[in-house]
Formats: C-alpha cells, structure tokens, sequence
C-alpha cells in the first residue's frame, strides 16, 4: 500500500481481501442486479421510443380544430327542452391565420402546419374509394411527419394538379407514379390530378385511405377556399402534449386535441409498463442492498477482534465507521462495473437475437452513456447506505469486548 493512502481505504480494502470469496459473491451479486436494471432500462427505453414512434408515424402531436357547433332547441316539453344535436359540417377556423402566428411564438412547439382536409372519393376506371384529401403545405407538414422520408416510389411534389397517394390505395386503384386519379369531393367540385409519389407509413389504414395535395388544391376541391380544417403541431416534449392541449384550448378557445387523448389506452399501457419497470427495478435494487447489508455484517462478526485491536491502538469511531462505508461503496462501484459490462454484453446479444425476417432490427436500442454512469453513482450510492448500519454496529464496539471475543 501507498504510504500516502488514508487509513481508512488501507483498512477497507484489506478486510475486502481478506474474505476474499465474500466479497466476490457479493461483487458478483451486485454486477447481475445492476447489469438487469440497465438491461431492463435501455430494453424499455428503445421499446417505447420504437412504439410512440410507430403511433407518431401518421398523426401530429397535437390537432387544432374549430368549435363544435352546438346543438339547437326544438321546443320545450315536460322534462325540458329538447335539443338536436347539430350536424358537424367541414368548417374552417376562424382566422386561422393568426391562430398559427400565436402558436408559432409559443416555446412549447416545435414546428406549425396548417390543413385543409376532408372526405372524397378517389376514380380511377371502374374503382371508387372513398378517401381522405389532405392538403398539406410540404416544407411545413415534413416537420411534423416526414412524409419525405417515406416516400418508396416517385417523390415528394404536389404543385398543381398532383397529388401523393398510399401504396394501398395505389394497389386498390391499379396505378402508379405518373398516373391520373380523379377526385371528387361530392359537392360538384372534382379535379384530375397526376400521382407523383407513393407512400408508406408503417400503417394499412393511412396508406389506403390518405390523399395528399397541395394546400390550395385542397381549399378548392373541398370549398375552403382561403382556408383550413385543421392546424397540426409537433412538440418539443411529446408527454407533455395534454398540458399544452389544455393551455392552447383555453388561449383560443377552439378545440385541441393531443396524441395523449386521442390514443388514452395506448398511453396508459405505456404508463403501467413504465410503473412496473421501476418497481422490479427498485426491488431489485433493494435485494442488492439487502445482500451488501448482509455481508457487511457477518464481516464485523467475524472481524470484531480486529476492530477491537484497531481501536485500542487510536482508531476513532469515526474510522472504523469510514472504513466499513468505504466497503460499501467499494462493492457497489467495482458491481457496478461488472454490471454495466454484462448489461452491455446481454444488449449485444438481444440486437444478434431479436431480428426481423428480413434481418433488420426489431427495434433500435440506443445506449445512452449516462445510463452507465448513473447505474455506477447509484450501485456506490446503494452500498454505502447498505453499509450503514453494520459501520455503526462496528464504530460502537467496545475495544476491550471486543478483544476478548
């Protein structure tokens, strides 16, 4: 030992080496609840960022819309009067265009698209699908859904008189890139336009039924002219999209819903599977507290003489009390580390193992650097609090009891 080196660290690590199949049981231990607690972390991370990722994939964060409009009365009777809902026509929100300048300037958002879209059908020959036409302003949409990036034929283009179908309505159309669809909105207004792109977004429904267009296509073929049906906006924090629903909902007083709302069994599975990880996961971090704890104890009994020597020749309280925390600390960090490489190695495996047919991944898992290094601060953390109580029991022996055994 370094003559430099406190007592304290001298003393710990010696007792360490002296049970040396102790401490490596309890290393070890330490190394498999810590290497299942990162596993599980970087598993249930890349897990929900692959699935929000899917559900995010065709649909914005949060959604504008005008004002329902409300029921009106037809009479009184007895019990009342008696309302009829009022049929919900396509309308566009009322100045729209200073609606969108006040949610650009919110620090909230990330990126703002206004919408025009609405029901129609899509001729081709002898087929007829019903459809939704969405017309989009592209530069401005693909901050929201990179409909850019899923493009599998043609491109991106909706000038005038073009348009961007799914690769199920293609198929159901029998066309391609560069052919003609005639849309007709049911309101005597039809246009013929030419595909110049097919999509796929991960989804059969959207890719079969979504129409895009070019923003002023859309006002004309769905008698919006000048305006829109909806405005869609990403987030800088998507879990925070109900508070920011509920924030835009009161400042303008139209109707916003959020991903949060509009898929609520989606995101309470979520929130449950979140809630169950971490119970397994204090749990067994507990059970790791509990063995440290367990081995720190049987060390004082079996070095209770040794304590007591250390004592008779000047070692304060406080030492002995360092010197057992220090072991602590020690197992954790040193578990920590044989943890992390064996999370490392199992999350190796799982991207080896769980792949698609074709070969590709069945989800990305992304390991952050500071899952590590926090999984090290926590495990040292974990073993000096684990320390705690057999430092105590060792700091309060009495020197001369405990010499004679």
């Amino acid at each position: 030992m370094h003559p430099w080196l406190p007592f304290e660290w001298i003393a710990a690590t010696r007792f360490l080496r002296e049970g040396r199949a102790q401490s490596l049981l309890i290393i070890v231990g330490v190394g498999v609840g810590v290497s299942v607690i990162v596993f599980m972390s970087a598993l249930l991370s890349g897990l929900q960022s692959n699935l929000i990722r899917r559900t995010l994939s065709s649909q914005s964060h949060i959604v504008v819309l005008p004002q329902e409009e409300v029921a009106r009365q037809l009479r009184d009777s007895a019990f009342g009067p008696l309302l009829q809902k009022q049929a919900q026509r396509l309308r566009s929100i009322d100045q729209w265009q200073q609606v969108r300048n006040r949610l650009v300037r919110m620090p909230e958002i990330a990126a703002v698209s206004p919408v025009a879209s609405g029901p129609a059908f899509a001729v081709r020959g002898d087929a007829n699908k019903s459809v939704t036409l969405i017309g989009i302003e592209p530069e401005h949409y693909i901050q929201i859904i990179a409909l850019d990036e899923k493009i599998v034929s043609g491109q991106l283009r909706l000038n005038s008189g073009e348009a961007v179908l799914g690769i199920e309505l293609a198929k159901d159309l029998g066309a391609g890139v560069g052919d003609k669809v005639r849309i007709n909105t049911g309101n005597d207004i039809n246009d013929t336009l030419t595909i110049t792109g097919l999509f796929d977004l991960g989804n059969k429904g959207v890719n079969g039924r979504n129409v895009y267009v070019g923003l002023r296509s859309a006002q004309t073929l769905l008698d919006l002219v000048g305006g829109v049906s909806s405005i869609d906006l990403s987030l800088h924090d998507i879990y925070a999209a109900e508070a920011v629903a509920l924030k835009i909902a009161g400042e303008t007083g139209l109707q916003v819903d959020s991903w949060i709302k509009t898929n609520a069994q989606f995101f309470s599975a979520l929130t449950s599977q979140r809630i169950s990880s971490n119970v397994i996961r204090f749990f067994v971090g507990l059970s790791v507290a509990f063995g440290i704890a367990s081995v720190l104890v049987v060390s004082v009994v079996q070095r209770s003489k040794e304590i007591g020597i250390l004592r008779a020749m000047g070692a304060t309280r406080g030492q002995m009390l360092r010197i057992f925390l220090l072991q602590g600390g020690i197992v954790g960090l040193l578990g920590s580390l044989i943890g992390s490489a064996l999370a490392w190695l199992f999350l190796a495996l799982w991207r080896a193992l769980a792949v698609n047919p074709d070969g590709t991944p069945m989800f990305m898992i992304t390991v952050e650097p500071e899952l590590f290094a926090i999984a090290a601060a926590g495990a040292s953390l974990v073993g000096i609090l684990a320390a705690l109580i057999p430092a105590r029991r060792a700091a309060r022996l009495d020197p001369v009891e405990a010499i004679r055994g």
